[in-house]
């Protein structure tokens, strides 16, 4: 092979959700993650980048044993990352591209296009061997039971299918539809909030580093939900009115929120580092940071100007599947996800932390220590009370401080 292939780097974000989505044993998928990960961790430690001549000297130093796996999990990451290295997805089928056309023609978001797609094509399986261009309102019924009743998905997940089929067979397909109210439902369990003790917050703290430590308290500290802190820009964050701008939040609203103090200093020494990487992107002639179609062609050279620039930007360039650009994008959400679930594990954590179990922590926290309902609404953005309430049923004293009789 050639060595600027073989020393070619490779970024590949989302090969835990592709691993995820093989058709394999747990086992298998189990042996090829942990492969992976102690891979990355070697080009980590070492500085070097993630290329098939760093894999070639990663399987060097392991066991004989250890060869087998290494192989084919490593053969299956580079021809993964390859196969996703288009410049610009229009997508795989010709109605895939007519959902694609109309998704941008609408303008919707990036992250909207891959759960449209997503659902689309596991629909496609669904239907076969029926093309897809043939479906009609009693496939989409059947498919969502058979979610409900079958793959047992949540409410949110099943509402979340029933969408993208209805602007699939809409828009694509230009079909009109009739009511979608006698399909099976899935459930709506009662679920109440996963929250950590403030000592159970700082123990995870203390187990994280860096950005992302920053990022997590940040989260914890403002409320804010794991896309709104990702999609943070400099100009939103105002460390000197001590406010964040939530722009475009869930439902489309925007929202202020604090800044806590004890970040303040911390997140001003972010704030030049991120200085000197945009400088730097600029003296490379990088294109700009994603803007809003809208914004985009208003002000078609915003995406270079510093305030639009990402607050927590990615360490490396990635390439925009709509426009084949590369270009620096905020971090993934995958990525911190990651960090969360290690740093609950370091922290020895009895319990599942995810991103938004923060702000779990941070509304009953508030409450806790007598902040007024309302005004802990309004910081979460939450368009109804009830929404707010249910963080009275895991307060540290449920029932208004009534004491237990057993304490009496």
């Amino acid at each position: 092979m050639e060595k600027d292939k073989v020393e070619a780097a490779v970024w590949f974000p989302e090969w835990r959700d592709a691993l995820e989505a093989e058709e394999w044993n747990s086992s298998r998928r189990d042996a090829y993650r942990s492969m992976i990960v102690r891979y990355l961790e070697f080009c980590k430690r070492s500085g070097q980048d993630v290329t098939i001549g760093s894999a070639r000297r990663f399987a060097e130093r392991l066991r004989p044993e250890e060869l087998e796996t290494v192989k084919g999990a490593l053969n299956w990451f580079f021809r993964r990352a390859h196969e996703r290295r288009r410049p610009i997805d229009l997508g795989d089928f010709p109605w895939e591209r007519r959902l694609i056309e109309r998704i941008r023609t609408r303008h919707l978001l990036w992250r909207t296009e891959r759960t449209y797609r997503e659902w689309a094509r596991r629909f496609a399986a669904f239907m076969a061997p029926l093309p897809v261009e043939n479906a009609a309102e009693s496939h989409v019924r059947s498919f969502l039971t058979h979610l409900a009743t079958v793959k047992l998905v949540s409410v949110a997940t099943q509402k979340q299918a029933l969408n993208a089929l209805v602007f699939l067979l809409r828009e694509a397909f230009g079909k009109n539809l009739g009511d979608f109210s006698d399909f099976t439902r899935a459930r709506r369990p009662p679920r109440l909030p996963v929250v950590m003790t403030k000592d159970e917050c700082r123990n995870f703290f203390e187990a994280m580093e860096g950005t992302n430590r920053l990022m997590g308290e940040l989260m914890y500290g403002s409320g804010l939900r794991l896309t709104e802190l990702l999609q943070l820009r400099i100009q939103d964050v105002d460390l000197e009115r001590r406010q964040i701008r939530v722009r475009s939040g869930k439902g489309d609203k925007d929202r202020v929120t604090m800044v806590p103090e004890a970040l303040v200093e911390r997140l001003k020494a972010h704030r030049a580092r991120v200085r000197a990487l945009y400088e730097q992107d600029r003296a490379r002639g990088y294109p700009g940071v994603w803007l809003p179609d809208a914004l985009a062609r208003k002000y078609p050279h915003a995406g270079e100007e510093w305030e639009w620039q990402w607050f927590f930007p990615s360490r490396q360039l990635m390439h925009d599947p709509r426009t084949g650009l590369r270009r620096r994008h905020h971090v993934l959400d995958a990525t911190f996800q990651h960090a969360v679930r290690e740093a609950a594990r370091r922290a020895r954590l009895d319990k599942r932390v995810t991103p938004h179990v923060l702000r779990h922590s941070f509304a009953t926290h508030l409450l806790e220590s007598g902040a007024d309902i309302r005004t802990v609404q309004d910081l979460l953005g939450h368009v109804e009370l009830a929404t707010t309430q249910r963080y009275l049923h895991v307060m540290r004293k449920p029932g208004v401080g009534t004491r237990s009789p057993l304490d009496w």
